[in-house]
This record gives structure tokens, C-alpha cells and sequence, in this order.
């Protein structure tokens, strides 16, 4: 267990260590107020736990717990069914990685227009026969794109739609006016109207029990022929079978995916775990990413994290509201 000076008014504990860097990055950043430990055993006198999968005996080991800060964006389903049984430990997430995820959104919806892939695939062999064969990329000046949740991700995201040219529509829970000239913004219910103008569908929703199968074959059907579907949100908005089918019909143009169905369960499974039940992989309309939006493990992303994580505890150490909260009810 590491430690920092013995005064101290706030206890934190970190349950998983990051890297040497990246502690050193946070500590540099921390209140002296701030008393920090890191490692499995959580100590009594914790007052803030940092960890995105908790178990009950880590926050059963401190009685003075009031908050959860989970170091990413999303509440995993096994800690807010945890917390459930602790009502007096508020939940709060970090937004460090919107940046990234919003540029991996756009890389995606850019790729998968465009059919870069399959064109690499077989220029990558000297075959120039892409060049002359029938151009099946879109263009997406002039064509509207649907924001499935206008939050941190989707207000980036849409001000890169706009400055192609696109027109931009936008769901969001409790809407209000985009600072954005021109974008509009609907509540959730209107998505029946919304689907059929939409060229291209931007999924930024985070997985809770209204966004869970969300999109399904009777939605899918209301696209376009030829939309182009994103997501960089949580796989279970969108049923996979159905969107299976719609890309392997060609009523939707392509898709790109940063989430899946399946993950692997442990190390050795890493190289071998199917992302989904249907095979993805034999649809060249697809461009498939492994769950890296959010910029993996690269050390700037941790740097953003920390210094994300230290701003949070900071504003807590100065008597603050932590941001960010989660409503465990709504799952976000």
C-alpha cells in the first residue's frame, strides 16, 4: 500500500494501481490535503473509492464511504446492482476520454462511407481494380446524421458533422437548445420520426434498460436504404441479429463499430473470443474496431485520466460536489 503525507482531511483510495507514470502524474496533482492509498485492501477510513467493478467486501470494508468514482464513462450492470445496497454511496463517472471517442466516431463513420477498407484490402496486393470499378462510397455533404445521445461525445461529434456539411439531429433525455446554430434537438420518443431522415446513425448512449435493444429490425427498417449506422455508445442499443441482417442485405450501406456482444473472459482468450454471435467479420461493409474509442491504455489518455481524477477530488477535498453523478434508476 502506498501512502502520502500522514496529516490529511480526505481518505482515497485507488483499488486498482495504475502505472508508475501515472500515479506519479496524479500525486504531482492531488491536494496535500488528500491522503491516497491504492491497492486491494481498502482501508476504513476511505471516504472516496476509485474502481469502475467493486466487490461488496470493498465497500462493506469502509464505513465512512460516500462515494463511488468510477474512472471511466458507463456504469457497469454488477456495480449498480451493487449499489443498490448502498444507498448512502453516491456514483459518479469521468468524461476525460469524450475527445477520443468522439474522433473515433468520426473515423469510423468517415471509413465506412468511404469503404476504405475494402479498397486497402486489395490495393495492399497491387490491385488497382477499386479505382475502376463502380464507387460505392457516400457522400455525406448535405445528408443528415442522428446523434443517439447529445451528451460530452455526441456535441463533438456534431460539430465535426457540421463542419462537413451535414445536417445534424440529436436525442437527448432532457432536451435543450444546442449551443450549435442549427442543430436540432429531440427527446427520445420522437425516434420514429427521426429515423427515416437520417442517412447516418451516430450511437453515443450509454447501455441502461431504456437504451437496451433500442434499435431493433422494426427501427432498423425505418432507416433509409443505404444509411450508415455508428456505434461508439454500448453494443446492446442495437440488436445484433438485426443489424446483421440489414448489413448483409444492403439495406444499410455499412457500418462502424467500436463496441461488441462479447468480450474475452480472461488473458488467454484475448486472441480467440468472437465479438458477437453473428459472424460480423465476413461482412465487408463493416469496419470493426476492438472497444478502443476511449484511447486504451496509451499514456496520454492516462495522463487525461488522472488529471480528470485529480480535478474530481480536489473539488470533493474543498468541500465541492463531485461531478458527474450516475442515477443508478436510469443507469447513466
Amino acid at each position: 500500500m502506498l501512502e502520502e503525507e500522514s496529516t490529511f482531511c480526505m481518505n482515497i483510495h485507488l483499488l486498482t494501481e495504475p502505472t508508475a507514470d501515472a500515479l506519479a502524474y496524479l500525486r504531482e496533482r492531488l491536494s496535500p490535503t488528500i491522503h491516497l492509498t491504492t491497492g486491494e485492501i481498502v482501508p476504513p477510513e476511505t471516504v472516496i473509492l476509485v474502481t469502475g467493478r467493486p466487490r461488496r467486501e470493498h465497500l462493506a470494508a469502509a464505513p465512512a464511504l460516500t462515494a463511488l468514482i468510477i474512472p471511466f464513462a458507463g456504469l457497469p450492470q454488477e456495480t449498480r446492482a451493487l449499489l443498490r445496497d448502498f444507498p448512502q454511496v453516491s456514483v459518479h463517472n469521468l468524461h476525460h476520454n469524450a475527445p477520443m471517442t468522439a474522433e473515433m466516431a468520426v473515423a469510423l463513420m468517415l471509413a465506412a462511407a468511404k469503404q476504405l477498407l475494402p479498397a486497402d484490402r486489395i490495393f495492399r496486393q497491387n490491385d488497382w481494380t477499386p479505382r475502376y470499378s463502380e464507387n460505392t462510397s457516400v457522400v455525406l455533404e448535405g445528408k443528415t446524421v442522428l446523434i443517439l445521445g447529445y451528451g460530452a461525445i455526441g456535441r463533438r461529434v456534431g460539430a465535426v458533422c457540421q463542419a462537413l456539411g451535414m445536417r445534424v439531429l440529436a436525442t437527448k433525455r432532457n432536451p435543450v437548445e444546442a449551443l450549435e446554430k442549427e442543430i436540432e434537438i429531440h427527446p427520445p420518443a420522437a425516434l420514429p420520426d427521426l429515423l427515416p431522415q437520417a442517412h447516418v446513425v451516430m450511437i453515443c448512449l450509454p447501455d441502461t434498460p431504456d437504451t437496451t435493444n433500442l434499435l431493433g429490425a422494426a427501427e432498423l427498417a425505418l432507416l433509409p436504404p443505404g444509411a450508415i449506422l455508428v456505434n461508439v455508445g454500448r453494443a446492446a442499443v442495437v440488436d445484433q441479429t438485426a443489424l446483421y441482417e440489414a448489413l448483409r442485405s444492403g439495406h444499410l450501406h455499412s457500418a462502424g463499430l467500436d463496441v461488441w456482444y462479447r468480450y474475452p473472459a480472461d488473458v488467454d482468450s484475448r486472441t480467440s473470443t468472437p465479438p458477437a454471435e453473428v459472424p460480423f467479420n465476413e461482412l465487408d461493409n463493416v469496419v470493426m474496431s476492438p472497444h478502443r474509442a476511449g484511447g486504451g491504455g496509451a499514456a496520454e489518455v492516462e495522463q487525461r485520466r488522472m488529471a480528470a481524477l485529480a480535478e474530481s477530488l480536489n473539488g470533493a477535498a474543498r468541500g465541492e460536489a463531485i461531478p458527474y453523478r450516475v442515477d443508478l434508476a436510469r443507469g447513466y
